[in-house]
């Protein structure tokens, strides 16, 4: 039963990893975006 704690913790960061690399993910669409725009106001600008 002592592999419980360390099976646990290795859960738990597995969790934090998971759910940080899906927050990443969703700030580079949020970046990209907003380039886009960025692009397309200076097309029209032309």
């Amino acid at each position: 039963m002592k592999k419980t704690p360390a099976l646990t913790a290795a859960l738990l960061s597995a969790l934090v990893l998971l759910s940080a690399c899906n927050t990443v993910e969703g700030a580079g669409r949020d970046v990209s975006s907003a380039g886009d725009a960025v692009a397309g106001a200076a097309r029209d600008t032309k």
